[in-house]
């Protein structure tokens, strides 16, 4: 994506973190942005610093975790600006905890907003962008989660390792089908964002307060590593700049820790050479 003046991006998280600094540089830019996000109140500040901006602007308080939410924010944004030239989803939450402690509720609820929130934008967002005969963009936010594997939140690498094969194989059926839309996949270390404060953004229906996974010491250990090592993560004022220079190169692989280059290395000799995971390779680094 080479020009962003005048065309439309549709955000989801863009009330905090990555789709807020995300969301601003495109209003910079001269982008039309659709804003969305769960937190409605949060949304109105990222809004009100676009509008301040000068940009279009359009606010979308939605349950991305649900399809037909998504498809009515989509159709919205389309109503109402126009078009839909860079879809980004940026949604997501971290949960901490064990395979065999975590609540099968909140496996159900990081599938559903990691992954299936992305699945949905994307099966709605691309027959529109291919309709409207113009080059199109999807960015999908995932993380280095998604490249290499750690202990401690095996709900979190299941749900990137998805979000990273879900836009590789769908970049293989837009080439196939000749449909002229560009897919990234930005795979961020740790950052400082709000995302240790996941809890905050959980739909009733998932919510499941009284199960005694969340009066243990592991959540609470779980709760205070995402604290430790999100606060002391990178800081987020260079993310926006990284992002636009990227889809400006085409690069479909967005990294921003070159740090873990040498543990994705490791997970792929260990691929190739039959061999398994060992934390003791991990000592000094996570």
């Amino acid at each position: 994506m080479k020009e962003f003046k005048n065309k439309t991006m549709f955000i989801t998280g863009a009330a905090h973190g990555f789709g807020q600094v995300i969301a601003l540089e495109a209003a910079r830019r001269g982008m039309k942005i659709a804003l969305v996000d769960i937190d409605a109140k949060a949304l109105k500040d990222t809004y009100d610093q676009i509008t301040a901006l000068g940009a279009e602007s359009i606010m979308l308080p939605t349950d991305v975790t649900q399809e037909q939410a998504v498809d009515d924010a989509i159709d919205t944004t389309v109503a109402k600006l126009g078009h839909l030239d860079l879809l980004v989803n940026d949604a997501g939450i971290t949960l901490p905890g064990r395979m065999w402690e975590l609540p099968i509720s909140d496996w159900e609820w990081i599938m559903h907003i990691n992954v299936m929130s992305q699945v949905y934008a994307m099966k709605h967002a691309i027959p529109i962008m291919d309709k409207q005969h113009t080059h199109g963009t999807i960015l999908n936010v995932g993380s280095i989660a998604g490249l290499l594997d750690t202990p401690g939140m095996p709900s979190y690498h299941a749900t990137k390792f998805a979000s990273v094969g879900l836009t590789e194989a769908t970049a293989y059926d837009l080439q196939r089908a000749g449909i002229d839309i560009e897919l990234h996949i930005m795979c961020p270390g740790f950052v400082q964002t709000d995302l240790y404060h996941t809890e905050n953004h959980e739909p009733k229906r998932f919510s499941n307060p009284d199960d005694p996974y969340y009066s243990s010491d592991a959540y609470k250990q779980g709760q205070q590593y995402a604290k430790q090592v999100i606060t002391h993560g990178m800081p987020i004022d260079t993310i926006a700049d990284t992002v636009f220079k990227a889809l400006e190169n085409n690069d479909f692989y967005i990294l921003t820790h070159p740090e873990y280059n040498g543990l994705i290395k490791d997970r792929v000799d260990r691929i190739l050479h039959h061999g398994a995971p060992d934390v003791r390779v991990l000592k000094g680094i996570m």
